[in-house]
């Protein structure tokens, strides 16, 4: 893996650790969800609404680029 790669995963996992752990505190706080319900509802949200995160090669060099659902189309981070 390269240098990119790695950024971007842990770019991925940061976002979708933050995501995940808001998510799991407000269902458990405004919801009448118990148990498993709780990670698992807080889980399919942080996956849905995280930014995903690529290292691809172009003509240019090896960059980084984002794509998210509040955002238009694939944004270059590096």
């Amino acid at each position: 893996m390269s240098k990119l790669q790695v950024r971007a995963f842990l770019y991925q996992l940061g976002c979708f650790a933050v995501l995940f752990l808001a998510f799991r505190f407000l269902i458990a706080a405004y919801t009448g969800l118990t148990g498993i319900w709780i990670p698992l509802t807080a889980f399919v949200i942080g996956t849905i609404i995280g930014p995903k995160f690529q290292a691809a090669r172009t003509k240019d060099g090896e960059k980084l680029f984002m794509k998210w659902i509040f955002i238009k189309g694939i944004k270059e981070i590096g």
